[in-house]
């Protein structure tokens, strides 16, 4: 009964589209080319809401309608389809997809995922509900490093949902935790949704990650806040964790010397190693004990050095041999010009603004012998040669031979700039080094706060949840730090950064013992599928695209708009609307593929950045995964969970979360800056 219910949803949205295509054509006073290609759009979305491959829909449908748009000429028609499908195979943003899928497959493999949310859960076991904390935490992380959406979903939900639900807590919070930190990975870095979508509309994949990790952070954030105020407002819904869920079991070895799993580490292991407590305790084990407990100092003190080097290193001089142009007129020069060589012609030659001894004019005569050396400068007569100059800062005639005086008024002759610079490559003098900024200091207090936080309240089960954290979150935190920082930085292309995450997989895998041939073979197999998809997808718009194009609908899409005098506001709250219904039917590859060639022409009329627009899109897009009838993240889910658990329910549990990325968008709108500020810093766009 209620698969007939989302069978009727289904087809009453087919036939409101279909409704709304011949009211179009009909209403139409004259039907132009334009109101094909739109009846084409329409038939486009009808087909793939009734299941046909969306792929060989596109290529299909802009096949049929291109032979119609040149007269049934066949021969266009194919050199349409080639040219179309060559352009995506020259496309190199697209040679990123396999490997970075390539590296969450493997990634997936390593088993990496029930160590970190147990490692996270138990470190943040006194939070309001922490299960469903650790769930979304869980699910950033590890999206980060897969971006895998179906991939994620499943996983957490055969590992934290009947953990969640043992505990106590509330079917529809337990899916809507689970569901949307899964769908996490479509917007934060490295997300192949990034790539399509720089892919589409030409805007650099560096930047649109550098802009979307912000407001990844921020909605998974929004996510935590909503569940802590919902656990603390009713706990009923997430109840804490008992006593037996908190411990933390001690090794044997640390048992012998620790009082107690909550008595601190410093104290027990420092009187361990002078006192009796150690007896049956190899000594070379205390003193490993003690190594990973200074480790957080160590990584502190290395980064706060490295840091303050950073900050303070002077900026490099672009002339590093001193040399100055003697036509340089810039502010830099000092007063009365600048010293050069003379020419080889004896010539002295100078700017006439400088304040300096300047050439005589042509027709003062010819130029006189130079006096011999050791004798004094004579004052040329005034009606020719050489004249000092009206104003005080420039050199005067001395007097006498007993050399040359300071001008009356000017400053003493000044050491011509870059005179004291040493040779390039030599070591910079200590002076050199600039203060280091405020923000330096700030920073360095807040992390020398926390680790001080940390000494003081760590204990030896503490000490355990960190050194699971050692071997599960901190090594995906490095390989995603490795991918990401590379590509943000501008150390690697997206494509290099996705070889090296790839081969960081491999390492990860093989670290965890997971690396075998099946476990590669089946990475392969599924990375080759996944990419496929894509590719084909890329191909099947882009004919879809010409056609479109060919039959003047882009060109009726944007009279249309432009008909309705929008500003900027509105054209983006229309655009972001149309998204976010366009989310329910279909997926956001769909969604990329079609209707952003539609969307991003119009861009340049109302003045929207295309970086900040698909990062608008890709916090939109997130609704796609969330919002029923076609929310894969529910099938996802369902698929896994218990046989109570009903699909109304997990839908029903992704609502708030889906209010909540409303809210994201319209933060990001308000304040443009989250996702702008770190492409605008590194990249001065």
């Amino acid at each position: 009964m209620k698969m007939r219910k989302e069978l009727w949803f289904g087809f009453t949205l087919m036939g409101i589209i279909i409704v709304g295509a011949l009211y179009m054509l009909l209403s139409a006073p004259v039907i132009e080319r334009g109101h094909i290609g739109l009846l084409m759009l329409s038939l486009v979305v009808v087909a793939i809401m009734l299941g046909f491959p969306t792929a060989f829909t596109l290529m299909g449908m802009g096949m049929i309608f291109t032979w119609l748009a040149y007269e049934k000429d066949w021969h266009k028609t194919l050199d349409l389809m080639v040219q179309a499908a060559y352009k995506v195979m020259g496309n190199d943003v697209l040679i990123s997809i396999p490997l970075f899928v390539f590296m969450g497959y493997l990634v997936e493999r390593a088993n990496l995922i029930e160590r970190l949310f147990k490692s996270i859960h138990l470190a943040l076991a006194r939070v309001p509900g922490a299960l469903a904390v650790a769930t979304l935490v869980t699910c950033a992380v590890f999206a980060t490093a897969t971006g895998i959406v179906g991939a994620v979903v499943t996983l957490m939900g055969l590992l934290a949902f009947p953990a969640m639900l043992r505990a106590g807590y509330n079917i529809k919070l337990s899916s809507g935790a689970i569901t949307a930190g899964g769908c996490l990975g479509i917007l934060i870095p490295p997300s192949v949704l990034l790539i399509v979508y720089g892919a589409t509309a030409g805007v650099s994949v560096v930047q649109l990650y550098a802009g979307a990790f912000f407001p990844g952070i921020m909605l998974a954030g929004l996510y935590i806040a909503y569940v802590i105020i919902l656990a603390k407002v009713k706990p009923s819904l997430a109840p804490p964790l008992s006593a037996e869920d908190r411990k933390v079991p001690l090794p044997p070895l640390t048992q012998r010397f620790a009082r107690s799993p909550n008595a601190h580490v410093l104290p027990g292991m420092l009187g361990a190693l002078k006192g009796r407590a150690n007896q049956d305790v190899p000594t070379s084990y205390i003193l490993k004990q003690l190594g990973i407990v200074a480790m957080p100092l160590v990584i502190f003190a290395f980064l706060g050095l490295w840091g303050y080097q950073a900050v303070t290193a002077a900026p490099e001089d672009d002339n590093p041999s001193g040399m100055q142009k003697i036509d340089d007129a810039s502010p830099s020069a000092p007063p009365g010009g600048s010293l050069a060589e003379p020419p080889s012609d004896g010539a002295l030659k100078v700017p006439a603004d400088s304040g300096a001894l300047q050439e005589p004019p042509a027709d003062a005569g010819a130029p006189k012998e130079p006096p011999a050396e050791g004798a004094a400068l004579k004052e040329p007569p005034a009606e020719g040669g050489v004249k000092a100059p009206p104003a005080s800062g420039g050199v005067q005639v001395p007097p006498s031979a007993a050399g040359v005086q300071e001008p009356p008024g000017g400053a003493s002759v000044q050491e011509p700039p870059g005179a004291g610079v040493k040779e390039p490559g030599a070591p910079r003098p200590a002076s050199s080094r600039v203060a280091a900024p405020e923000g330096f200091w700030i920073t360095l207090g807040v992390f020398g706060a926390l680790l001080a936080l940390f000494y003081v309240f760590l204990s030896f089960a503490r000490l355990e949840v960190f050194k699971m954290l050692l071997t599960s979150f901190f090594p995906l935190m490095v390989l995603i730090l490795a991918v990401l920082g590379s590509i943000v930085l501008g150390l690697a292309t997206p494509s290099e950064a996705a070889a090296v995450g790839a081969f960081g997989g491999f390492l990860l895998a093989a670290a965890y013992r997971q690396l075998t041939m099946s476990v590669v073979k089946e990475s392969v197999f599924l990375t080759a599928k996944t990419s496929a998809m894509v590719c084909w997808l890329f191909v099947g718009s882009a004919i879809f695209s010409a056609a479109f194009a060919l039959l003047g609908g882009q060109e009726l899409v944007e009279r249309w708009v432009l008909s309705m005098n929008l500003s900027k506001t509105q054209f983006l709250l229309l655009s972001q609307v149309i998204i976010f219904i366009l989310g329910w039917p279909l997926e956001w590859t769909e969604i990329i593929v079609i209707f952003m060639p539609i969307f991003i022409p119009l861009l340049d009329k109302f003045g929207v950045d295309p970086l900040f627009f698909g990062l608008l899109v890709a916090l939109n897009l997130q609704t796609a995964f969330l919002s029923p009838p076609v929310a894969m993240a529910a099938f996802y889910l369902k698929g896994v969970s218990p046989p109570h658990v009903t699909l109304n329910q997990i839908f029903l549990g992704m609502m708030p979360f889906m209010a909540i990325q409303v809210l994201a968008i319209f933060l990001l709108y308000i304040f443009p800056g989250i996702g702008l500020w770190l492409p605008q810093l590194l990249y001065a766009r």
